[in-house]
C-alpha cells in the first residue's frame, strides 16, 4: 500500500490487514492524476458516506437465541440512490463490504446508471440453517437497516448466498414495516412480485457482450476461441452457455468442486445439466481433471475468473497465458498481480464494467416498478447489450486517450462522473 492510502485507512479497520479496502484505496490513488480539476476532490472516493454494523439476534429452531453481525455500507449517494447486493457469507467483513459498496459506486457510473454504491451482508453460513432460520435472519436484518434503505434512499439485490426468495422476504418485510407494498426497495424479485425478466441470466450475458468487444479491438474470432472460465453459477454459467452457442471452445470451467477441462471443448449444455443433478463440475462424463496450477496455466484466448475475489495474486499471475482477462467476479486480480499480467501483454478487462449486466438489468427493474410497465425479455437483452457496449466504449476510448490500461480508464470514466456530481452539488450544510 502507498503511504496515502495507509493514511486514508478509517479508524476501525486494522493497518496491517486492511483487507479488500485496500486495494480500492490503491486503485482511486491510480487514477488520482488523471482527473484534472477534480483531483482535489478525490477524497470523497476514499471515504464510505455511511456505515451501518447492526446485531441481528433470532429463534433458533431449537428455541435458543443466537447473534448475528450485520452490514451495509452507503459508499457514494451523489449520482444516485445507492445500489448494491446483500450477501450471506461465513467470512463477510466490514472491509469486504466497504470495497464493494466502493466497487458499485464505480461500477455504476462507468455504466453511466443513475445509482450511488452500496453493499451489504450476514456474516453466517446460511448453509448451517434451515430455510425458517434463514427467513428470520433476513427478516430480522432487513429491519435493522430499514431507516437507510429504499427505493429512492438504497436499493439491495441478491449476491453471494442470496436469491429472488431472500430479496421478496426483504421487499415484503420492509413493506409491512412502511404499511403499504413497495416492490422497489429491493431488485432480484421474483417476477410475480415485481422482478425483471433477463434478470438472473443478466451478469453472465454482460459479460459475454464485453468479452466479444474486448476480442472484436483484439482481432479474435470468437469462433473457435478458446476459452477458460472460474466459476460456474449464474454469472460464469450463462457466460460458457452464450460462447457455447456462439461457436467457441470452452475448454476448462472451475467451480467449488473440482476443475473439468476437454481440450477440444466442454459440452457445455451437458456440463450445466450435469451440474444440476450433481451441484457441481467435478466428474462430468467426458472430462479431465486438472490442478488448479494447471488451469491458470492453460493457454486461452480469454480467461474469465467469475468467483470470489482475491483469486488472482502476485502467486498465480505468472501462471497464466491469456490473450484476455475478464473479470466475471467482483474485484479477483489484486493489483500486484494485475501489473504482473499486463506487463505480459494481457488484455485486462475490469470487473466495474465486465460484470455489470447485473446493475444494469436491476436498473430496468427498477423502471419497471416505479411504471409498472414490464418489458419482454428480447427488449432487455437488446437494451442490456446497447448499453454494455457504450461502456466499453468509452472506457476504451478513454484507455487510447491516456495511454493507460482499461482498468484505470473505467475509474477514470467512473470518478470523474462521480465527482461531477459531487461538485455541482455542493456541500450541505
Amino acid at each position: 500500500m502507498s503511504a496515502s492510502s495507509v493514511s486514508d485507512l478509517p479508524s476501525y479497520l486494522n493497518p496491517h490487514d486492511p483487507g479488500p479496502w485496500a486495494i480500492y484505496l490503491q486503485q482511486v490513488d491510480r487514477v488520482a492524476p488523471y482527473l484534472g480539476s477534480l483531483a482535489p476532490l478525490v477524497g470523497i472516493l476514499k471515504r464510505p458516506k455511511r456505515i451501518l454494523v447492526v446485531d441481528v439476534p433470532i429463534r433458533l429452531d431449537d428455541g435458543t437465541m443466537a447473534h448475528f453481525e450485520g452490514y451495509r455500507v452507503q459508499h457514494s449517494l451523489s449520482r444516485g440512490p445507492g445500489k448494491g447486493g446483500v450477501r450471506f457469507h461465513q467470512d463477510v467483513t466490514l472491509s469486504e463490504v466497504m470495497a464493494l459498496s466502493a466497487w458499485m459506486s464505480i461500477k455504476s457510473a462507468a455504466v453511466n446508471l443513475p445509482f450511488g454504491g452500496a453493499k451489504g451482508g450476514i456474516r453466517f453460513d446460511p448453509h448451517q440453517y434451515s430455510q425458517a432460520e434463514i427467513e428470520r435472519i433476513t427478516r430480522r436484518y432487513t429491519s435493522e437497516i430499514h431507516d437507510i434503505i429504499g427505493p429512492h434512499k438504497d436499493i439491495p439485490a441478491p449476491d453471494v448466498n442470496t436469491n429472488a426468495q431472500i430479496m421478496a422476504w426483504m421487499m415484503d418485510t420492509y413493506s409491512m414495516n412502511e404499511g403499504g407494498t413497495n416492490t422497489g426497495v429491493v431488485t432480484g424479485k421474483p417476477v410475480s412480485l415485481g422482478g425483471s425478466l433477463g434478470r438472473i441470466q443478466a451478469t453472465g450475458r454482460g459479460v459475454y457482450v464485453i468479452a466479444c468487444e474486448a476480442a472484436r479491438e483484439s482481432g479474435i474470432e470468437i469462433k473457435g476461441a478458446r476459452i477458460a472460465i472460474q466459476g460456474f453459477g449464474n454469472v460464469g454459467g450463462t457466460a460458457a452457455r452464450l460462447f457455447h452457442d456462439a461457436g467457441a471452445h470452452v475448454v476448462a470451467i472451475y467451480d467449488h468442486t473440482g476443475i473439468v477441462h476437454a481440450e477440444r471443448g466442454l459440452n457445455i449444455p451437458a456440463l450445466l445439466d450435469h451440474v444440476q443433478k450433481t451441484g457441481g463440475v467435478a466428474g462430468a462424463a467426458g472430462t479431465e481433471t486438472l490442478s488448479a496450477q494447471e488451469f491458470w496455466s492453460l493457454p486461452t484466448d480469454i480467461l474469465i475468473p467469475a468467483a470470489l475475489e482475491g483469486q488472482i495474486t502476485e502467486h498465480n499471475a505468472d501462471l497464466i497465458h491469456t490473450r484476455i482477462l475478464v473479470e466475471g467476479a467482483n474485484g479477483p486480480t489484486t493489483p500486484e498481480a494485475d501489473d504482473i499480467i499486463s506487463a505480459k501483454g494481457t488484455v485486462i478487462v475490469p470487473d466495474v464494467v465486465a460484470n455489470a449486466g447485473g446493475v444494469t438489468v436491476s436498473y430496468f427493474e427498477w423502471v419497471q416498478d416505479f411504471s409498472s410497465f414490464f418489458w419482454t425479455e428480447q427488449e432487455i437483452n437488446h437494451r442490456l447489450e446497447a448499453m454494455m457496449r457504450a461502456a466499453y466504449a468509452a472506457m476504451s476510448s478513454v484507455a487510447r486517450q491516456h495511454g493507460v490500461s482499461l482498468r484505470t480508464a473505467a475509474f477514470i470514466v467512473a470518478c470523474t462522473r462521480i465527482l461531477e456530481a459531487h461538485h455541482v452539488r455542493g456541500l450541505y450544510p
